[in-house]
């Protein structure tokens, strides 16, 4: 089926969880709510804009009953089946909604994503503060195996977790569109 992103914010979008919801569940789409994390470009990110998991799993459960649909494994989403009037998950596409809680519920020891930046840079989280340079090796003629050694080495450095609203949090320098998110 097909998802739909929707970063979530207080006071701009998050009024409109629930039509969102809405859209998918009528349309047979995913729609994946994401926590607002801070990788804004402007760098103006604050705990208070933040809707959590919670908040937006009860706007839509108080339309849409939801129920949490078990077996995440590496998906970023935590997913919820919408349920029918008789309580019955509703199957198909817009039988479920998902969640991505990187702030008030990290999932970072199941995280198996990685990115690549625009210029050629591996990075292991979206919050890492460092990349792995691809790009240089690939234009100087790397062998796969090369390759596969520099990768395998980015992702051996992937932290415990990246530690937001904590006091050793740093917050990377490039912002979810200059790293490919």
């Amino acid at each position: 089926p097909v998802k739909i992103n929707c970063v979530v914010m207080a006071g701009v979008n998050d009024d409109e969880v629930v039509d969102m919801a809405r859209f998918g569940r009528d349309r047979g789409v995913v729609m994946r709510f994401i926590e607002f994390m801070p990788l804004d470009a402007d760098g103006r990110w604050k705990s208070a804009d933040v809707v959590s998991q919670s908040e937006i799993l009860e706007r839509i459960g108080a339309v849409f009953p939801l129920e949490p649909v078990p077996g995440r494994d590496h998906e970023p989403a935590e997913r919820f089946a919408y349920l029918d009037r008789d309580g019955v998950r509703r199957v198909g596409g817009g039988g479920h909604v998902g969640v991505i809680a990187s702030v008030t519920r990290p999932f970072c020891e199941s995280c198996d994503r990685v990115r690549l930046s625009t210029e050629g840079g591996m990075r292991n989280c979206l919050f890492a503060l460092g990349e792995t340079d691809l790009r240089g090796p690939l234009r100087a003629g790397a062998t796969d195996d090369e390759l596969v050694q520099l990768m395998t080495g980015n992702v051996s450095e992937k932290w415990a977790g990246h530690a937001i609203g904590q006091l050793q949090f740093i917050r990377p320098r490039k912002s979810m569109s200059q790293i490919g998110g």
